[in-house]
């Protein structure tokens, strides 16, 4: 069995706070369907290089997607560069990411999400490209959520009528003024967590545009594994300072709903995806460049290679949407008027197309990125980046045209100005989503395996099935802890 290299240089004796003297040890690794899960050993008389060299046993037939029960012999590998200390002061403990390998020295699981983004950037470098991922992950913090026992599904938040003395109006959340943000010092102590304890960077920390305690944390930019590893662990500290707080972390599309009006209720939760392609330079000392920018394009500084790039993302948009919006909620959270994609286009500064070219800045190539709206926080990272990204590359080998931009309010042209420029609807549901996946699925296949998808599909199909008529209720009950 090839393992990466593992050989973490540990000192044999450490102070008590050495991460490299913890005694217990977090292995983190991801299913399928995008849950971060955690292993713990106790390191007793074994060191941590012990557990990099050899690994960690796994039941694959425990994990949802992983394997069959007469195949379930796993092992978990971490990976080194994403050690940390977790930070609990009672205890001394290393945090890790794992990747996922199948037993007695048959090489990585093909199911292992991590493995798909891994791949995807094997590709890009053997292109001689590198990309960089930048995620805006927007959630809800609420104070409570009641459901189950018969009666109405319920959230609680200080920042609503009856529980404020300053409430929020629907869609009105939106930097709202420090008197009405119940949520300020919760965004300081998540950003200070990720700073300190996972050297994640973060740049922005506001209040979002719904009511009800929506927030949005943005951290910096980095290659597709590392931005997929972060979204997740900034899921997971988020919920760990909601719980100090005695309050609840929704990661849920659309949480706010009206099962029989989808255009009722209040703005949902997306993760936008920010993507631009680099040149690996060859030779030291040689910058590499942005391969998205053209300083002599008027419309947006937008190259060709970037306009085939957004080409390759409408075209697979529909089978995309299955992977970047991958639960039956996803779809309540995508309908006119909530700032969601709903159409396939692509503009600059159009929040209406699902792919928007930013163009705050002008001559400057370093920022110069496409901006994927559709996926939402319920999506699993690893394969929704690694989707995206395939797209694209797919777009850019065929030279597909994506044609010319819209710079219209989409929501509010009529089906036939849609029809007559192109524009097509997204799929309205998951099911419809899992069909386009099943018919166009060829630009996955360099990363992701049969096998994969084909568990992917069985997973979300019996999704679709156990939601039923799509109550309250029951989507609480499946989507609560995405």
């Amino acid at each position: 069995m090839s393992l990466r290299d593992n050989s973490l240089e540990l000192r044999r004796h450490s102070s008590p706070d050495d991460i490299t003297a913890a005694e217990f040890i977090q292995i983190r690794y991801t299913d399928v369907p995008g849950r971060f899960l955690a292993k713990y050993v106790f390191s007793g008389n074994r060191n941590l290089r012990e557990y990099f060299k050899s690994g960690v046993g796994l039941d694959g037939s425990s994990v949802r997607g992983f394997a069959t029960i007469d195949e379930s012999d796993l092992l978990l590998v971490p990976d080194r560069s994403t050690l940390r200390k977790v930070p609990l002061p009672e205890f001394n403990v290393a945090t890790v990411i794992a990747d996922v390998y199948r037993g007695f020295g048959k090489g990585r699981l093909p199911r292992d999400p991590r493995h798909v983004s891994q791949c995807v950037e094997e590709r890009l470098a053997y292109d001689g490209l590198a990309c960089q991922v930048g995620p805006e992950v927007e959630c809800f913090i609420f104070d409570d959520i009641v459901f189950g026992g018969g009666q109405e599904a319920k959230i609680v938040s200080v920042e609503d009528e009856g529980h404020s003395k300053y409430p929020l109006r629907r869609k009105g959340g939106y930097d709202a003024p420090p008197f009405q943000d119940s949520l300020l010092e919760f965004r300081f102590e998540v950003a200070e967590m990720l700073e300190k304890y996972y050297s994640i960077k973060v740049t922005n920390l506001n209040h979002e545009v719904a009511s009800s305690g929506q927030i949005e944390i943005n951290f910096m930019h980095d290659t597709l594994t590392k931005a997929a590893d972060n979204v997740q662990v900034y899921k997971d500290v988020v919920r760990s300072v909601a719980k100090k707080h005695d309050k609840v972390a929704n990661f849920m599309p659309k949480p706010i709903f009206d099962e029989n009006d989808r255009r009722a209720g209040d703005n949902g939760s997306g993760m936008h995806v920010s993507v631009s392609l680099w040149t690996k330079s060859p030779a030291a000392g040689q910058d590499s460049r942005n391969i998205f920018y053209d300083s002599a394009d008027e419309y947006a500084e937008f190259s060709q290679a970037g306009r085939y790039f957004v080409g390759g993302l409408l075209s697979h948009s529909a089978s995309l949407a299955a992977l970047a919006a991958p639960t039956v909620n996803s779809y309540y959270r995508m309908v006119p008027g909530f700032e969601a994609p709903v159409y396939a286009a692509w503009s600059r500064g159009n929040r209406s197309a699902i792919i928007r070219v930013p163009v705050n800045e002008r001559g400057s190539s370093g920022s110069k990125r496409i901006e994927f709206r559709a996926p939402d926080p319920s999506a699993n990272p690893y394969l929704a980046f690694s989707a995206i990204v395939s797209a694209g590359l797919d777009g850019i080998k065929k030279k597909m045209d994506p044609g010319d931009p819209i710079n219209e309010n989409i929501y509010r042209m009529s089906d036939s100005q849609r029809s007559s420029l192109g524009i097509k609807p997204l799929p309205g549901s998951l099911k419809d989503s899992l069909d386009a996946l099943k018919s166009d699925s060829g630009y996955l296949k360099s990363c992701f395996s049969d096998e994969l998808l084909e568990t992917y599909l069985a997973l979300k199909e019996k999704e679709v099935a156990e939601a039923g008529d799509g109550s309250k209720e029951q989507q609480f009950r499946m989507y609560y802890d995405v």
